[in-house]
C-alpha cells in the first residue's frame, strides 16, 4: 500500500510539473509563427514540435501550445518523492515591486500586458508615476495565467496567415540589402519570396514582398502622408501650419497622428536592449547611439540623418517637461561643447525622462535624466513625430 501511494504521488507530481512546460497562445490578428516565436523567445521549430498535429495554415482564434522556457523542474529522492517548483518570477501573485530604472513599458513587456491595462489596474500611476519599491497590481490576463497541460488538445488549429503581399519596383542603383532593410526582412527572405533574383536585381523588376499587416500599414501610412504633403506644398492658397517637420529623402514631410507608430518605434528600439555598443554600428551586431535611432526609424520608412549632431537639427525643439514618447533626446557628454549623444524618450513622469539609447559602457539600455551623469549632460529634446 505504501509503495502504491509513493508511485501515485510521483506521477501526480510529474503531471503537475508537465503543465508548466507549455503556454497556451490564442491566435489573433497579425499573428504568424515567426511573430509568436519572437514574442515568447522560442524558435519556430520548437512551436512546430509542440504541435505535431497542427496544420501549416493557421486560423484566427485557434490555440497553440508554446514551450515554456521558464518551466519548473522536479527532483526525486530514493526513499520519498520531493517536488521542487522553481518559479521564474515571484511576481505571479498579481503584484510587482518596482525596481530602480524600471518603466511601465518594461513591466508591461515582462508580464505580457499592455501599458493601458497596467494603468487601469493602478489608477495612481497616472498622477503619481512609478516609485522605487512601490507595489503595483498586475492584471491576471498575462502569459503565466495561460499555462495549461499538454493533454488539452487544441481545436481548430488551422491558422490563416495575416501577412500582406506588397509589390515593389526596383529602381536604379538599389540593392537587395537596401530593399530588404526597407521592409524589415533579411536578404535571404527576400530571395526566398522571389526565387528568380538570386543574382543582381534588374532595374524595373517587380518584387513581391510578404510583410506583417502592421508593417504594411505603417509603410502605406508613410506613403500616403508623403503624397498628401506634396499636394499641400503644390497648393499656394493654403496657410502654412505650425506642425513639426522631419527630413526624409531630401524632402520635408509634415507628420500626423502617429501614436500607434510611436509605440511600434519604442518596441522596435527596446527589443535591442542588451545589444553591445559598436562605433558606427547599425545592426544587431552592435549599435552606436545615432545608429540605433537611424536603424529604428528606418525600419518604418523614416530616414533620419546618420549622426547625432545632424539628428539634433531636425524636427522641433520642445521643453524637457513637454517631452513625449518618441521624441529624440540629446546630450553633450564627457564635457563636449557640441551634441554627441542621442536617445529616444520612452516615458516622461514627474519631470523624469526615461530614454532608450546605446551607451558606450552598457550597450542598448534604458536610462533616466535623474541620473547625475545625464542630468549634467542634457542638451535638448526634439519632436520629429507628432
Amino acid at each position: 500500500m505504501v509503495y502504491r501511494l509513493i508511485i501515485v504521488l510521483f506521477f501526480f507530481s510529474v503531471g503537475a510539473l508537465a503543465q508548466d512546460n507549455f503556454i497556451k497562445h490564442k491566435i489573433s490578428q497579425g499573428d504568424n509563427l515567426s511573430v509568436i516565436a519572437k514574442k515568447y523567445g522560442v524558435k519556430v521549430k520548437d512551436i512546430a514540435d509542440a504541435n505535431p498535429n497542427a496544420p501549416k495554415i493557421l486560423k484566427l482564434n485557434s490555440t497553440l501550445l508554446i514551450p515554456n522556457k521558464n518551466k519548473t523542474t522536479a527532483k526525486t529522492k530514493t526513499k520519498n518523492v520531493e517536488v521542487a517548483v522553481n518559479n521564474t518570477s515571484s511576481n505571479t501573485s498579481g503584484t510587482h515591486e518596482v525596481a530602480s530604472k524600471e518603466t511601465l513599458w518594461g513591466i508591461s513587456k515582462k508580464y505580457n500586458v499592455s501599458v493601458d491595462e497596467l494603468k487601469k489596474a493602478n489608477p495612481s500611476i497616472e498622477t503619481e508615476g512609478l516609485k522605487i519599491g512601490q507595489q503595483i497590481n498586475i492584471p491576471s490576463n498575462n502569459a503565466v495565467a495561460n499555462i495549461i497541460s499538454p493533454s488539452e488538445t487544441p481545436v481548430n488549429l488551422e491558422v490563416v496567415s495575416t501577412d500582406v503581399e506588397l509589390f515593389r519596383e526596383v529602381k536604379a542603383k538599389e540593392t537587395k540589402y537596401g530593399i530588404s532593410k526597407e521592409y524589415g526582412i533579411t536578404v535571404a527572405e527576400l530571395e526566398r519570396q522571389n526565387p528568380s533574383i538570386k543574382g543582381k536585381v534588374p532595374v524595373g523588376y517587380l518584387l513581391k514582398i510578404l510583410v506583417p499587416k502592421e508593417k504594411a500599414d505603417a509603410i502605406q501610412a508613410a506613403k500616403t502622408l508623403q503624397e498628401t504633403n506634396i499636394q499641400t506644398n503644390d497648393s499656394s492658397s493654403q496657410i502654412a501650419e505650425a506642425t513639426p517637420e522631419i527630413k526624409r529623402d531630401s524632402t520635408f514631410v509634415r507628420t500626423g497622428n502617429y501614436s500607434v507608430l510611436i509605440d511600434q518605434l519604442i518596441a522596435s528600439a527596446t527589443e535591442n536592449i542588451g545589444t553591445r555598443y559598436r562605433s558606427g554600428g547599425t545592426t544587431k551586431a552592435g549599435f552606436d547611439c545615432s545608429g540605433l535611432m537611424f536603424c529604428t526609424f528606418g525600419n518604418f520608412d523614416i530616414k533620419l540623418p546618420r549622426s547625432s549632431i545632424e539628428q539634433s537639427r531636425i524636427g522641433t525643439k520642445v521643453a524637457s517637461e513637454e517631452a513625449q514618447k518618441g521624441d529624440l533626446i540629446f546630450f553633450r557628454t564627457n564635457g563636449r561643447r557640441h551634441i554627441n549623444h542621442v536617445g529616444m524618450v520612452v516615458e516622461n513622469v514627474d519631470g523624469e525622462i526615461k530614454f532608450v539609447h546605446s551607451s558606450t559602457h552598457g550597450g542598448v539600455m534604458i536610462s533616466s535624466t535623474k541620473e547625475p551623469y545625464y542630468t549634467r549632460a542634457f542638451s535638448q529634446v526634439n519632436r520629429v513625430l507628432n
